[in-house]
Parts: C-alpha cells; sequence; structure tokens
C-alpha cells in the first residue's frame, strides 16, 4: 500500500503559475496560427490566367480478340473452368492528345493499373492558360487494336480569369467532355 504522503503528493493541486503559463503558451499558439492563416496570400493563378484540368480513368479495350476454345482445349481444362470462349484480360493503355491554340501541349500514355493490367487507366494534368478565347482539341486513343484516334473532340471555349475548364471522359455521355 502506498504511503499517504505520496498519494497526498501526487494530488496536489494545480499552481496559479502554471495556469497562466498554460493560458499564454495556448495563446501564443493560436496567434502563430491564426497569422500563418491569412500571410502569406497565396494565388493559386495569376489574375490573368484560367485553368483547364485534364482528368479522368477510363477502361481501355481488350487487347485482343475473344476466341472460341477448341474441344481438346476444353477437355484439358478442370470442369469448372470449361468456358467455351476465351477473353484476354489485359487492356490497352489510354494515349490522349490535348492541343491549345493548335499546338499540342499534352501527349500522355497512361498504362492500366491492376498486376494483370487489366483495370483503368487514370489521367491528371493542370495547366494554366491565359483567360479569353481558348481552341481545345483533346483526342483520345483506347484501343491498342486500332491506329489513331477513337474518341476526338474540338471546341472553343472563352475561360474569364480563374475559371477552371475539367476536360473528362464520359461514355454515356459520349465521350469527351468539357465542362
Amino acid at each position: 500500500m502506498a504511503e499517504p504522503s505520496t498519494v497526498a503528493a501526487t494530488l496536489r493541486p494545480i499552481s496559479p503559475t502554471a495556469w497562466i503559463g498554460q493560458v499564454v503558451l495556448y495563446a501564443l499558439f493560436a496567434l502563430v496560427i491564426g497569422v500563418f492563416s491569412h500571410w502569406p496570400t497565396y494565388h493559386p493563378l495569376a489574375a490573368d490566367q484560367a485553368l483547364i484540368k485534364l482528368s479522368f480513368t477510363h477502361t481501355g479495350k481488350p487487347v485482343g480478340e475473344c476466341r472460341q476454345q477448341t474441344p481438346e482445349e476444353l477437355a484439358k481444362l478442370p470442369p469448372n473452368m470449361r468456358a467455351p470462349i476465351k477473353c484476354p484480360r489485359e487492356r490497352s493503355p489510354v494515349t490522349v492528345e490535348l492541343d491549345i491554340g493548335g499546338r499540342t501541349v499534352l501527349h500522355r500514355v497512361a498504362a492500366p493499373s491492376g498486376l494483370s493490367r487489366d483495370g483503368a487507366s487514370a489521367v491528371y494534368q493542370r495547366l494554366p492558360v491565359p483567360a479569353g478565347p481558348q481552341r481545345i482539341a483533346v483526342r483520345l486513343n483506347d484501343d491498342a487494336r486500332q491506329s489513331g484516334f477513337t474518341h476526338q473532340r474540338e471546341a472553343t471555349v472563352t475561360l474569364a480569369p480563374a475559371q477552371i475548364l475539367v476536360i473528362d471522359f464520359d461514355a454515356e455521355r459520349g465521350g469527351i467532355t468539357l465542362r
């Protein structure tokens, strides 16, 4: 059993000096946070600039065609794996090009994700541009079996200062979207 003098020493009230010191330290900490939350002023873009974001996740087409398996190939397989048609899992890489004002500013090849390279390809790029009218051309190829681009979109957009234009790919909306 502990002695009464040690128990009383651990339950001693906090002195007023300790309270004042703690208040001063908390106030100093709050002051530092307050100062650095407003200074220095951060401007993500210049006053006369807009931003184009190319951002999408898209699954490319399979790299090969599905094929019918022969009866000999099926006989070699266990009964639970005897699918008559065999399709490759691997997906095509997605190639994207972006032209602004007739000049190619981005060419990116995004590999499919996953251990079997059967997942989606992801692209994200930020491009600051001058505010005003911009001629934009976006080209995308999601099929390694085809040469050239499988999806294209051209448009002239007028961007206000600090406006953000997002370029995305949505197959349900017809392909390349500008928002």
